[in-house]
């Protein structure tokens, strides 16, 4: 009888051994999948912020780089442009920006999908007259080979 409770106890214990150890791999596997994900988020700020000063420059090297040949998006107007599209509304735009940036940059990752949110400010001048607007951005980003690419994206104009 002794040796069977013996052997009871060497069982259980040899089972909750295993089962922390687990918890403990799970641990650290959260902690990897944390950091990796502010790997991206980070990643995709930088792209959000790049973006933005690409528009004031008319850096259109960057939307080469970075968007998709696939991608589709929709201008504060309701017009939806594809990938050259977008393109040449920047080369062909007669707006000039004294600035444009971009904050409140919120970004969601899904595995390898990402959604990213942000508010545009931007200052200048349209065919002679000075404007001051906001929009709020939505962009689709997919990783892939090439890295972040954007496929997707929306801006509403803010009233005022």
């Amino acid at each position: 009888m002794r040796n069977l409770s013996a052997l009871v106890l060497l069982i259980l214990a040899g089972s909750l051994v295993p089962c922390s150890w687990a918890q403990g791999l799970g641990a650290v596997e959260r902690r990897e999948q944390a950091k990796e994900n502010e790997v991206k988020q980070d990643e995709l700020v930088n792209l959000e912020k790049q973006t933005a000063r690409a528009l004031q420059a008319k850096n259109v090297g960057l939307f080469q780089q970075i968007y998709g040949d696939d991608f589709v998006g929709i201008l504060p107007s309701g017009r939806t442009v594809d990938k050259a599209g977008w393109i040449a509304t920047i080369e062909n735009s007669s707006i000039k920006y004294d600035s444009f940036g971009a904050t409140d940059i919120q970004v969601r990752v899904f595995e390898d999908t990402a959604v990213v949110t942000c508010l545009w400010s931007s200052r200048g001048t349209e065919n002679g007259h000075p404007f001051s607007r906001q929009l709020r951005v939505t962009h689709v980003y997919v990783y892939g080979q090439r890295g972040w690419q954007a496929i997707a994206g929306q801006e509403t104009l803010l009233p005022g």
